[in-house]
């Protein structure tokens, strides 16, 4: 398994888009520290985003993970690219005629998927333990370690979602078009969700439903993590807002991920040994 993950990060290393396109993700995942130095004045009113309390114990395991996913799509990038090389370059064929195996092919960029899941969760580890430690009034040790689960929900979160990039870097050939449909397949979740609640049944029932489709039950992992706040939570009770909602991760919801997960690598794995290379 070290061999095919050596392969991979040697091809990813020496292609300079790649190597730009990684080295932003976590210079971006890092910068979210940056949030710490915002302050400004508004008349006698000074802000600083810091003391709001979205770097405590144990809302920043919340909030960070939150953010940080946003930028997942930079290493999608990466994925589909790193397929689109394979077809363009025809490492694909000259890996195969070296003797690696299909199913050694797949594993190998599976392999790349959950390294890559796994170093972004353990540097958001880092950086949110860090910016806790300065910023946080809660410093127990009970209290750091409690709503962990955001962290596992966020690994989770990028290997699913970086799975299907893998299936569509090799289903489309071509990084462009790839995340073109990744676009697509966004907007076909919600036009499916409103004709489901328009036409076919309840809207609570397409709730319901859409919780199933890939993409949503991938952004069901970690739910936004704003209206936590005690500022939002004020300005809610000031306005006769309901402002409680359950922000848990849920059993059923890693499950929901899991599954969609292996059904995108065993269909990349389905494709490609189908193709005549």
């Amino acid at each position: 398994m070290l061999r095919l993950l050596q392969i991979e990060f040697i091809k990813l290393w020496n292609n300079r888009a790649s190597k730009v396109l990684i080295i932003s993700y976590f210079v971006l995942l890092t910068s979210i520290a940056l949030i710490a130095a915002i302050k400004f004045d508004i008349g006698p009113v000074q802000f600083h985003l810091a003391d709001q309390g979205i770097f405590n114990f144990p809302y920043i395991w919340h909030f960070n993970t939150f953010v940080t996913a946003l930028f997942k799509l930079f290493l999608a990038i990466v994925i589909v690219s790193m397929m689109s090389n394979e077809y363009s370059n025809k490492t694909i064929k000259q890996n195969l005629i070296d003797g690696l195996s299909k199913k050694e092919f797949i594993l190998s960029k599976v392999l790349t998927v959950i390294s890559f899941a796994l170093i972004s969760t353990i540097f958001v580890f880092v950086v949110s333990m860090v910016l806790g430690l300065v910023y946080s009034d809660y410093n127990e040790m009970s209290i750091i370690f409690s709503d962990m689960e955001f962290l596992p929900a966020f690994f989770l979160k990028l290997v699913g979602f970086f799975s299907f990039c893998l299936f569509l870097g090799i289903l489309v050939k071509r990084s462009a078009f790839a995340l073109g449909f990744l676009i697509l397949w966004t907007i076909m979740e919600q036009v499916v969700f409103g004709l489901l609640g328009w036409k076919v049944m309840s809207w609570e029932a397409a709730k319901n439903v859409k919780r199933f489709f890939p993409l949503e039950s991938m952004s069901n992992l970690i739910k936004e993590p704003f209206t936590r706040l005690s500022a939002v939570q004020n300005i809610g009770q000031q306005i006769g807002e309901n402002m409680k909602f359950d922000y848990h991760v849920y059993w059923y919801e890693f499950l929901i991920v899991i599954v969609w997960t292996a059904i995108f690598i065993y269909l990349s794995y389905a494709l490609l040994k189908k193709r005549d290379l």
